[in-house]
């Protein structure tokens, strides 16, 4: 009896110790497989490797508290089609720490090797069909291994462990900034090599110039081999990728021989004497250069290129081997009717003006209404004739004339005639008397000398049977139809023009001296300015207003150039105070000449841009990126630019 209840408490204890197990496993592993009753990760469960196996089940590898490991992080390769992974990190490398708030979701992948095969455990996340995401796969290997049941349980694991509202684009960003900021936080300054090379030649040659270094031949003449054979391995190497692999080793002697002369010279403040006086000499040079380069700018702005000057060369002749009857242009009876669309442009440059005209007509929208009237000196009236008698501008109305045929134009009416022609400007333009010289070379420019430049002044009276005029400068490219600017209501003013006040210098104060009390007393320094180049200017308002009386009174106080310095836009700032309407911007974009940093969707919207500054488009100067908006409008294949090897 007794022996029978012994043996029925022992096999009671032995089903506790063998059922209790089972039922603690069952229990957590349905809790993990159940999406709806968790959805957090399972906190512990162990291996037990009976049905499924535990590490399928897992995103993470089960790691204690006390030694939480990195996982190894996946990124996914978009060439490989989206399967591709690349394995960042290690399973034993250490967590680092991470700012709050940090999102820490990440693609994982764990690739353990065993012994009787691979045994490949992956997490790939699905990412929503209009994010081009990846699709989701299992490997072919892993399939063979595994039956049916232990699939299906770790598709739902895969499913379970990983939050839908992670998608893949937001893991791959924060792997790409991971990867981002160890690159900042490694990243060292390019090209290091160089910089030192030349740190310590310059080191050299301070060590050159000390008492104590001069005073020991020997090592004065191996210090200056030294600096040679350091000066040929640097030769005109810009990046460390350029210097030859014996550089090292010529960089390690010259070292060598600066440790010895440290140890002969212990004065450091001669040293520091020298270095000063390396630096000033190096400071004096910078401005020489700048200089120097000042004036070879002014210089290359100035001279006419070898094509310019032979083009009006072969113009000239084939026009006086024509008949006189075949020297006219047609339709010269549209020249005075105001109904129609009128362009003043003075200039003597052949190919310019050939842009402006022939941008205008292929931009206007009905090009036989628009005439053009154009102004040259003596020299070029035969060959601009030429020019356009042998490329007509379509059907727009062209009419080419000299200055000589202005006889009212003298120095007995015009003030500025009179001192464009006087001995004293002569000599400022062309510097035979530097006892004051002026510091802008840019107001030194002989150009002023022509009356072309001051032609603008005198419109009503050159064109008297006109109402509405637009004056075209010839470094301006249109780039839409312009026939708008004859409909703006200028509300009584004279001029209408583009302000570009968006930039401290283009203020009065900058072209006037308002220091003379005639200025201060007259003129806002900060009142806002404006640009000539393309303006439409109202006759009619300017006969009423007598804008040329105007312009003369002021010619004639500035006759010692007091008020303003040379050129057109200082006097037509005083002319037109308060006579000047502001057009919209976009009419006008400025800078081409002279800023690389004009924005291409201004240029893009603008109706003209110019190219105001000294590196006009025909000059070898001339910014290589604007260039292409000039020549587009010239027929490079004419035989008169072949003949003068004019080229885009």
């Amino acid at each position: 009896m007794v022996w029978t209840r012994r043996r029925t408490v022992l096999l009671l204890l032995l089903a506790l110790t063998v059922l209790s197990p089972l039922a603690l496993y069952t229990s957590r592993l349905s809790a993990a497989l159940n999406p709806i009753q968790t959805r957090d990760f399972p906190g512990e469960i162990t291996n037990q490797g009976r049905g499924v196996k535990a590490d399928k089940l897992n995103a993470l590898p089960l790691e204690t508290v006390s030694s939480l490991k990195e996982p190894v992080g996946v990124v996914f390769s978009e060439e490989l089609g989206g399967l591709a992974k690349e394995s960042t990190g290690s399973e034993g490398q250490e967590l680092p720490s991470r700012k709050a708030g940090e999102h820490k979701s990440r693609v994982l992948s764990e690739v353990t090797a065993a012994a009787d095969g691979t045994e490949v455990i992956e997490q790939v996340t699905r990412q929503e069909a209009q994010d081009g995401g990846l699709a989701s796969a299992v490997s072919d290997e892993q399939e063979k291994t595994t039956g049916s049941q232990q699939q299906s349980s770790s598709e739902e694991s895969l499913q379970e462990t990983v939050p839908k509202q992670t998608s893949a684009k937001v893991v791959m960003d924060n792997s790409q900034a991971a990867r981002t900021d160890g690159k900042a936080k490694s990243s060292v300054l390019p090209d290091t090599r160089i910089r030192n090379i030349k740190d310590q030649l310059i080191k050299a040659k301070v060590y050159l110039g000390l008492g104590s270094i001069r005073a020991n031949s020997q090592y004065l003449k191996d210090l200056r081999q030294r600096i040679r054979e350091v000066q040929k391995v640097l030769g005109d190497a810009s990046k460390d990728t350029d210097l030859p692999k014996n550089a090292n080793e010529k960089v390690k002697a010259l070292e060598q021989m600066l440790i010895k002369g440290k140890q002969m010279q212990d004065d450091c403040s001669i040293v520091v004497k020298k270095l000063r006086a390396m630096l000033h000499s190096a400071e004096e040079q910078l401005h020489a250069h700048k200089k120097q380069t000042v004036f070879l700018t002014q210089l290359a702005a100035k001279t006419l290129p070898k094509g310019l000057h032979c083009l009006p060369l072969r113009l000239a002749n084939e026009y006086f081997s024509l008949d006189p009857g075949q020297q006219q242009f047609p339709n010269q009876h549209k020249l005075s009717n105001p109904k129609l669309y009128h362009y003043a442009l003075f200039s003597d440059n052949i190919l310019a003006t050939a842009v402006v005209v022939n941008s205008t007509v292929l931009n206007a929208k009905y090009p036989s209404d628009h005439v053009f009237h154009i102004i040259t000196d003596r020299l070029n009236y035969a060959p601009m004739r030429m020019w356009f008698l042998s490329n007509p501008p379509g059907k727009a109305t062209i009419e080419v004339q000299h200055i000589g045929e202005f006889t009212w134009l003298n120095d007995s009416y015009s003030p500025v005639l009179k001192q464009l022609g006087s001995q004293s400007m002569i000599d400022y333009y062309f510097g035979t008397n530097h006892a004051n010289p002026d510091s802008n070379l840019k107001y030194r420019n002989p150009k002023y000398l022509s009356i072309l430049n001051h032609l603008r002044f005198y419109l009503p009276e050159i064109y008297p049977k006109l109402d509405k005029i637009v004056f075209l400068d010839d470094d301006i490219v249109v780039k839409k139809d312009l026939t708008g600017l004859w409909s703006i209501n200028m509300k009584g003013k004279v001029n209408g023009a583009v302000e570009t006040c968006g930039e401290g210098f283009h203020r009065f104060d900058r072209y006037l001296n308002f220091s003379n009390p005639v200025i201060a007393k007259n003129f806002d320094p900060h009142a806002c300015g404006w640009a000539f180049g393309m303006n439409v200017f109202d006759l009619a308002e300017w006969k009423k207003q007598n804008i040329t009386q105007i312009y003369h009174s002021w010619q004639k106080l500035n006759q010692d150039r007091s008020l303003w310095k040379l050129g057109t836009l200082p006097p037509g700032l005083i002319t037109f105070w308060n006579k000047t309407f502001p057009l919209s911007r976009s009419w006008h974009v400025l800078g081409l000449g002279y800023n690389p940093h004009v924005n291409s969707r201004d240029i893009e919207r603008a109706a003209s841009i110019h190219y105001n500054g000294n590196m006009k488009p025909w000059l070898e100067i001339g910014l290589p990126k604007f260039r292409s908006y000039w020549s587009k409008y010239l027929n490079y294949d004419q035989h008169f630019l072949r003949e003068c090897n004019i080229n885009p």
